[in-house]
């Protein structure tokens, strides 16, 4: 085979999209399908997928096409698009490259979410008077999430941050594909057996409306109205709904902004109750005074008998004994307070794994579950140790 006429990569790609540019059917071609990842950019262009039962095309709409449109195109709308079949030269990669666009319906996803929330609104399922009030000051969150990624990542740092002291519990699911529906379920279900979380976060980032439907399947909004631990739900982006949304006890527009919710910042908390104390104090030393001025008042008049003066100024003076011990009680009120505070978050640090590995002992994980005995080791066993410091890969070589 002679080499000398073998084409550079750019050539062929060249190639590919001059052939597909001379045919005339591909130059202003006609196709409909649904919507699915549509995303605008801040520059204006939009990128977004038209799919059918079987297949994709990925296509683009540049700005001055995307401004002439008379609807916002979204996730799941059924439409027909106009435009060439090209191939992007530096990736490539085809395809359609669109001139205009017109809407034909509703697409089958859409309809089933429709139907969905319909049918649960009807049982009563998304009623408020169902919805449960978030703990105040939890111990423990819950979180059914993806154990990679930036979900739970994001939550532990805002989490700890509003309160050092609060733990995180995560149950780890998938949340997109198949059976994902059904491992959020699970979640859920081992986060109530487990009972230590107080409130429980639901969730995952953003995608297109094919990454996020398993939080519209029934079986996840069954499992979330069931649960008797509250829900927050928290999927994709401020502009994401999905039915999980709408059964859950709370909605948070990002899983940020759950662990907002969640997590009230304890600072701010203490702050709060040491203002409600002075206040508390304030009002009643203000109502002890005016009391005690209406009491001289009564005592400097005339018609008053002497057994009355005496009443009045024995009550004078018990009042005035109450008002003195009242600033110790609050104190020593407020100081208990505190103390049970900083008990419970010892215990709660006391808990916490990661305290250990800092203390210099080390996790010994297999297949991302932690080893509790060496018994459950056999050689060639492939591990991870979790230290201080960060995780060892290692090889079990003798049991």
């Amino acid at each position: 085979m002679d080499d000398k006429w073998a084409l550079s990569v750019t050539e062929l790609n060249e190639y590919v999209r001059r052939k597909l540019a001379g045919d005339p059917v591909l130059r202003a071609v006609a196709v409909r399908g649904e919507i699915s990842g549509f995303k605008r950019y801040t520059s204006g262009h939009c990128y977004f997928a038209l799919k059918d039962e079987t297949s994709r095309v990925q296509c683009v709409l540049w700005r001055q096409q995307a401004a002439k449109l008379a609807f916002p195109p979204e996730d799941g709308m059924r439409v027909t698009v106009r435009g060439a079949a090209s191939v992007f030269v530096q990736s490539g990669s085809y395809q359609l490259y669109v001139d205009s666009m017109a809407r034909e319906g509703v697409g089958d996803l859409y309809l089933r979410f429709e139907e969905l929330k319909k049918k649960l609104a009807a049982e009563g399922l998304f009623d408020p008077a169902r919805k449960r009030e978030l703990p105040l000051l939890p111990k423990v969150i819950g979180v059914a999430t993806s154990r990679s990624g930036a979900v739970i990542r994001d939550i532990i740092r805002v989490s700890k941050r509003r309160d050092p002291n609060v733990g995180v519990l995560l149950a780890p699911c998938a949340v997109q594909g198949a059976g994902a529906a059904e491992e959020i379920v699970r979640a859920i279900e081992r986060l109530n057996a487990d009972g230590r979380p107080d409130v429980i976060l639901v969730g995952r980032g953003g995608g297109s409306l094919e990454d996020l439907w398993p939080f519209n399947e029934e079986v996840v909004a069954r499992a979330i109205t069931a649960s008797r631990i509250p829900v927050i739900s928290c999927v994709g982006h401020e502009t994401d709904f999905t039915i999980a949304d709408f059964a859950a006890d709370a909605r948070a527009s990002t899983p940020s902004n759950a662990a907002e919710l969640a997590v009230p910042v304890i600072a701010e908390l203490k702050q709060s109750v040491e203002a409600l104390s002075r206040q508390m104090t304030s009002a009643l030393l203000r109502a002890q005074q005016l009391r005690r001025a209406r009491l001289q008042a009564l005592s400097a008049s005339p018609a008053l008998t002497v057994p009355r003066r005496m009443l009045i100024e024995r009550r004078e003076t018990a009042l005035s004994a109450l008002a003195a011990r009242l600033p110790v009680a609050l104190t020593k009120k407020r100081d208990a307070m505190e103390r049970r505070l900083l008990v419970a978050g010892r215990a709660l640090a006391a808990l916490d794994p990661e305290g250990v590995v800092r203390r210099g002992y080390a996790v010994v994980l297999k297949d991302g579950k932690c080893v509790p005995e060496a018994s459950a080791l056999r050689a060639g066993d492939a591990i991870e140790v979790h230290m201080r410091g960060g995780n060892v890969a290692a090889e079990v070589t003798d049991e």
